[in-house]
């Protein structure tokens, strides 16, 4: 029995379909990220988990029961959901204790101090009880939004790009320190961002969106390295991409063969290559290719490395590779490159990138 349920959602605004038979499934505990550009329906999709937009299509369900039919349709305070919005939405004129208290009116004075003042601890903040929300950092608005959130001890909590406030210094760790509280409450999570790198440290799997649509669900590494077309390898960072014809099966490329069963003769494809993919010095698969260094960009732990690639009586081919640190090589260079496959996806041309 999931903790949260969407089955065959769609939502219209007009002619333009927000969210189109999008199902997904949250069990307690799990913490799941609706990635995807802007306007894909992600975050109509979560609004209607929460309540907070009226279902059209389709059918919502929480540990079992269904909130939202067409029939039956609960508001958001008996969904036993907590919200925590982009700009936090702390009332301004109340403390921090009595934010956090705000979803606690059902239990006694000294209960209801002792949760709140449990859950402020819980992230942090217990020493900010009598402060207010203007004295406040945004990482600190951003954990008392979440205490006030979990406080009345939600099945579901339901977060919206909560971290795109915050200065990057501080983004990471308060990623890290909510999946921590989160996962210590034993709520299903559901959380809307753009960002895939926050998708990829944050969540236990990734349903990610396209007009309107879920077009890919896993875990991270699953979307990461067996994106199921073009516009979700692309989505996950930057990628080579070279044009090829499939011929008998097979897609011809300057790193050797690569097979494509499933297209037909003379179908266009992009070979597309994540940089890590790219492999230095040697030949992992007995088809390396000599390549020239271009371009060489230190990044800290990693360097971006440009290459040129002979391509026969083609245009040469650019490619860029993502090194260790330690890698350096001076323009001019000529070095032998060859592909790590996992990372290397071939699709049909018709697939376009977004």
């Amino acid at each position: 029995m999931s903790a949260l349920s969407l089955e065959n959602v769609s939502h219209n605004f007009g002619n333009l379909a927000a969210v189109n038979d999008v199902s997904l499934s949250i069990e307690a505990g799990e913490f799941v990220c609706l990635l995807g550009p802007s306007g894909c329906g992600k975050t109509t999709a979560l609004r209607i988990a929460a309540g907070l937009e009226m279902l059209q299509s389709g059918r919502v369900s929480m540990a079992g029961k269904v909130v939202s039919d067409g029939k039956v349709d609960l508001p958001p305070e008996e969904r036993s959901v907590g919200l925590v919005f982009q700009d936090y939405a702390l009332f301004p004129h109340l403390s921090v204790g009595k934010n956090v208290a705000f979803g606690l009116k059902h239990l006694g004075r000294a209960e209801r101090r002792t949760r709140v003042l449990e859950t402020l601890d819980q992230v942090g903040m217990a020493d900010y009880l009598d402060a207010y929300p203007h004295t406040l950092s945004g990482g600190q608005q951003q954990r008392v939004a979440l205490a006030r959130a979990i406080a009345p001890r939600p099945r579901v909590v339901l977060l919206d790009e909560p971290f795109s406030g915050l200065d990057v210094r501080l983004r990471n760790q308060i990623r890290d320190e909510t999946v921590r509280v989160l996962k210590e409450n034993g709520a299903a999570t559901l959380m809307v961002t753009h960002d895939p790198e926050e998708a990829m440290f944050m969540a236990d799997r990734i349903a990610i969106m396209r007009d309107g649509r879920i077009v890919q669900a896993g875990p991270p590494f699953e979307l990461y390295s067996r994106p199921a077309d073009s516009f979700v390898a692309h989505f996950f960072g930057d990628v080579n991409e070279f044009a090829s014809v499939c011929n008998q099966g097979n897609v011809e490329t300057p790193f050797g063969r690569f097979a494509t069963p499933d297209l037909i003769d003379g179908a266009a494809v992009n070979v597309l290559v994540r940089p890590e993919a790219v492999v230095v010095g040697e030949k992992i698969n007995g088809t390396g290719v000599e390549a020239e260094v271009l371009r060489t960009r230190m990044l800290g732990r990693t360097s971006l490395v440009d290459f040129r690639v002979s391509n026969g009586s083609k245009h040469d081919l650019l490619i860029k590779a993502r090194m260790g640190n330690q890698f350096s090589a001076e323009a001019g260079k000529k070095i032998i490159l060859d592909l790590d496959r996992r990372f290397t996806f071939v699709f049909p041309a018709a697939h376009p990138k977004n």
